[in-house]
């Protein structure tokens, strides 16, 4: 376990965030964390991290496994000029995560708020969500509402919902 995963947990518990936690090998796509999911009856959101086209701005992106992610729908939604993927060692230097570890929970690291959160509203729904704790070889699980309405505003963050449609629309 990573340091930034020891400090990422440390925080959900001093949160009082009830969580279930589980090891496992490195995931690095969606179709490795589903089975994750099902054993920890939760749902793991793709973590996109972004940057405007000058470097200068940055967001991750929480969207379900299934979206149908679109930079420009949702930099339009977002209010920003067009997204596109931020280098890794941007994540590394903000948010303490490598590429295939990004996670919300790494915004406990962004002490000067350099990081927008976009979500997608449709995962406000969701009774559990599970994150990396800013390393792909642990998922923690949690209740939607305690990620909602703890563990964001604990940061005084205000995520930027956006509505992102599915493969299938």
């Amino acid at each position: 376990m990573t340091d930034a995963a020891r400090e990422a947990l440390a925080y959900l518990q001093k949160l009082n965030i009830s969580y279930t936690i589980s090891e496992h090998a490195p995931t690095a796509t969606m179709a490795a964390c589903a089975a994750v999911d099902e054993a920890l009856h939760a749902l793991t959101p793709k973590n996109i991290f972004l940057t405007t086209k000058n470097g200068k701005n940055f967001y991750l992106c929480l969207t379900r496994p299934e979206a149908r992610f679109r930079t420009a729908d949702i930099s339009k939604q977002a209010g920003s000029s067009r997204l596109s993927f931020a280098p890794e060692e941007k994540l590394q230097a903000l948010l303490r995560c490598r590429a295939g570890s990004a996670s919300p929970l790494g915004l406990i690291f962004d002490t000067d708020r350099a990081v927008r959160l976009i979500v997608d509203a449709a995962l406000r729904d969701a009774p559990a969500l599970a994150f990396h704790p800013c390393d792909n070889t642990l998922t923690a699980a949690m209740a939607g509402r305690d990620f909602f309405d703890i563990f964001l505003p604990s940061l005084e963050i205000s995520p930027i919902d956006v509505e992102i449609h599915d493969f299938l629309d």
